[in-house]
């Protein structure tokens, strides 16, 4: 079932899984996976499409990480199961690779190596990222970098500097709320250690503030698409 339903037991992961470690003065470990499918789908309208990478990403003690490919559903599942924290598995649909391969936990990953424009983004909206930024370079011959985030706690946050040193220009994807989410932490995080960088205000490209609707129509407009992310890097990139 979808991560709609982990609410059911958010005590037990919150409460009991993520505070462990910490209460018993680092004797006890919690080598607990949770994993399940989370964000938007299509057609599940409010209680099925939430997206919860930031509410599990600012409890402390929890790691958490979000897929987008299938190379990163099979490698971060693995170095979950085998972490000795506990750690949530935020997944999008996708298949698994073959391979008996574990990506490391905190580490993100170039999808589209660029000089002008850092694009950072998680789950499914990485794959809208890399179709806008391939739009970017045939319109108007911009080269942007899309930063696939893979891990939400730990952050990689030496990746998304070293892309916006070079590139000067930061955007966040996400299909999560705008209010307290995983790119108001980017977003901060450019201003604290990468202001003397930037050549233009950072930028977010987010899901809506309210319920995920059912009506097809209207689910679209409740989350990044990849004109919304065209139009947004189109103004900060002053086209």
């Amino acid at each position: 079932m979808t991560f709609n339903f982990a609410m059911q037991a958010i005590d037990q992961i919150i409460n009991s899984a993520a505070k462990t470690h910490y209460m018993s003065g680092g004797i006890q470990p919690c080598n607990v996976t949770f994993r399940g499918p989370n964000g938007f789908a299509a057609g599940v309208a409010a209680q099925h499409s939430q997206d919860y990478s930031a509410w599990y990403g600012s409890i402390p003690g929890l790691k958490v990480v979000s897929p987008w490919s299938s190379e990163d559903a099979k490698g971060l599942l693995k170095a979950a199961i085998r972490d000795p924290n506990p750690v949530v598995v935020l997944e999008n649909d996708e298949a698994a690779q073959k391979d008996d391969f574990v990506l490391p936990i905190g580490k993100a990953k170039i999808e589209r190596p660029g000089k002008d424009l850092t694009i950072v983004s998680l789950s499914r909206c990485v794959g809208l990222s890399l179709n806008a930024a391939a739009e970017l370079k045939e319109k108007y011959g911009v080269d942007a970098e899309v930063i696939n985030l893979r891990s939400v706690k730990p952050l990689d946050v030496e990746t998304i500097v070293q892309s916006l040193k070079k590139t000067g220009r930061i955007m966040c994807v996400e299909s999560g709320f705008p209010m307290f989410g995983v790119s108001s932490e980017i977003l901060a995080l450019a201003m604290e250690y990468g202001f003397d960088y930037l050549t233009a205000p950072a930028v977010r490209v987010t899901g809506a503030e309210v319920p995920t609707p059912y009506a097809v129509g209207l689910e679209q407009m409740s989350f990044p698409q990849v004109d919304t992310i065209l139009s947004q890097a189109t103004k900060l990139l002053r086209l």
